[in-house]
């Protein structure tokens, strides 16, 4: 996926979301591994500075890039590699970067000497499974410096009442799914229901991006084992919302600020404008995977 890069992989797992963790199931089944084997990545490292053969960033200004999606950015493990990554993150200023963490209580000590109130083009995120977690990572969040701050309930697993939290204003974005693979443990709509609800009190982008392959709706399951199937019927679910947005200063290598038509827009198949994603995408890459 163009809107992944994973710097290094490999994982452990340390709270109840963990417990069935996707890439876990998804290397045993490709690679025969357990997947707590953490390593440096060899060609996607540098990803961000990759150039096409007219010596043009592959990234184009204004993208968003997903970091760590088989990984945890603040992962112990991986703290030798860590200063590099954001060296190529202040090099891609014209970038922005999505950080994920489940490990809140090493961000303030892992960030850059020249992090200061934020990078412009960085946006930190706290994983929420439960509402237990919420308690312990959001507040977290919240006292470290950044720019932008979201939040991801996924696994969803638990009812969460996270109002507290949102009324400060300084959370931009709730992203939140079921769980799938090995597991699945159920998603509930209403927990759903509420948390958008939360959000749209608030005026924070609210994004139900899939059901997981167990969810439960006024009483009855649905086993949804198609993951495409799961985004459809979270868009078709009316929960999601865009709240006000909070926009990002990206800068050239220069220095100057790029303008509004100098960024990146992105496009979308037909099929994504009925995704639950769509709202939090970065948009189609053009793979030509699919029919439409």
């Amino acid at each position: 996926m163009h809107d992944i890069w994973n710097p290094w992989h490999g994982c452990k797992k340390i709270s109840e979301g963990c417990q069935n963790c996707y890439m876990y199931f998804l290397d045993k089944q490709r690679m025969n591994s357990s997947g707590n084997l953490i390593y440096k990545t060899k060609n996607n490292f540098n990803y961000p500075l990759h150039k096409d053969r007219k010596g043009r960033y592959k990234i184009q200004s204004g993208e968003l890039i997903r970091i760590c999606m088989t990984s945890d950015f603040f992962l112990e493990e991986a703290d030798i590699w860590r200063e590099d990554v954001w060296k190529m993150i202040k090099q891609r200023s014209d970038v922005k970067f999505f950080i994920l963490t489940k490990r809140a209580n090493r961000i303030q000590q892992n960030l850059p000497k020249d992090w200061g109130e934020g990078y412009e083009n960085v946006i930190l995120n706290v994983t929420c499974e439960n509402q237990k977690r919420a308690e312990e990572r959001i507040p977290i969040l919240l006292q470290v410096p950044a720019k932008h701050k979201g939040i991801m309930v996924a696994p969803f697993i638990g009812p969460i009442q996270i109002e507290k939290y949102l009324q400060l204003g300084q959370i931009e974005q709730v992203i939140c799914g079921g769980e799938n693979y090995e597991g699945n443990r159920p998603c509930y709509f209403e927990w759903v229901v509420d948390l958008s609800e939360q959000c749209k009190k608030y005026d924070i982008t609210f994004s139900f991006i899939e059901t997981g392959t167990h969810f439960v709706k006024d009483g009855k399951i649905y086993i949804l084992p198609n993951k495409r199937i799961q985004a459809e019927m979270a868009h078709k679910a009316g929960v999601n919302y865009k709240g006000k947005e909070k926009p990002y200063h990206l800068y050239n290598i220069l220095g100057r600020e790029l303008r509004k038509e100098e960024l990146y827009v992105p496009h979308y198949k037909e099929h994504c404008k009925t995704c639950g994603g769509i709202l939090t995408c970065n948009g189609c890459s053009d793979c030509g995977k699919c029919s439409n």
